[in-house]
């Protein structure tokens, strides 16, 4: 390249070197928070495997963080580490962080690499009699699985005992989900055809998940961790109608609302 200055010429490399190999930006990692109510690791072990024994892709080696906050820090003490880290290891999770813990347990969960997450305001349980137990929703939008734009398309019909589970998208079903089938998504659930087993929504906390169907018979429904057993107990002018579920959330309370549509 050549530069001209007071009428004079002269020449200027454009091969330089990078002062150093590598450069500093900041990033963004997204994490799921596992928000735990007790630090008894049998029922945590137990928990894990009636929720995620049989849906071995729900988590892929996802970042974890550890949310104590809902817990009595002294509780935290005397925490079994390496038992809880192994156990969520074996459902394809990595821990990389934790919050809740007092300063006493902070060097604890340090020493197996964890990282020390500040404090943040926590999602409410609400435990309802008609509803199974509630599972704490993600309220935090930074931990809440993105949804990708495109969903997964399912043509063929479910039978009992199967599964589909749409990981981080919507999931749309051309047929039928037959009593005892299963679907899973962690955006909305659209299923152009009769809705007679099991749908989760929101799975990964996506309180505005909806699930639509043509005809709308489920065994039940969840969203964003609120559990609904339907049994044939709906609204009138719901079952078997094109409809939907949707999860209304208050400071009172979360609840599962239905909707036909079309009318």
């Amino acid at each position: 390249m050549r530069h001209v200055h007071q009428g004079l010429f002269f020449n200027v490399s454009s091969s330089s070197k990078p002062a150093f190999s590598f450069d500093i930006k900041s990033g963004y990692l997204s994490t799921v928070n596992l928000i735990f109510r007790t630090t008894d690791l049998q029922i945590i072990e137990a928990d894990l495997k009636t929720r995620f024994g049989d849906v071995p892709d729900f988590f892929d080696d996802d970042a974890v963080c550890i949310d104590l906050t809902a817990l009595d820090g002294a509780v935290t003490t005397g925490l079994n580490w390496e038992r809880l880290l192994s156990m969520l290891q074996a459902y394809r999770m990595r821990p990389i962080a934790v919050r809740g813990l007092t300063a006493a347990g902070q060097p604890v969960a340090l020493a197996h690499g964890l990282l020390i997450q500040p404090d943040v305001g926590n999602s409410q349980v609400i435990d309802k009699s008609e509803t199974k137990p509630v599972e704490v929703r993600v309220s935090d939008p930074a931990t809440v699985a993105v949804i990708s734009p495109s969903a997964m398309v399912i043509d063929k019909p479910l039978r009992s005992g199967q599964r589909v589970y749409a990981k981080g998208r919507d999931l749309v079903m051309l047929a039928m989900v037959n009593a005892g089938a299963e679907v899973i998504a962690d955006g909305h659930i659209h299923v152009y055809a009769p809705l007679r087993g099991r749908a989760i929504a929101g799975a990964r906390g996506d309180a505005s998940a909806r699930i639509f169907a043509l005809n709308f018979s489920p065994e039940l429904v969840s969203i964003a961790g609120v559990y609904k057993s339907v049994d044939g107990d709906l609204p009138v002018g719901i079952e078997g109608q094109i409809a939907q579920a949707a999860l209304v959330v208050s400071e009172q309370e979360e609840r599962l609302i239905y909707q036909a549509l079309g009318r």
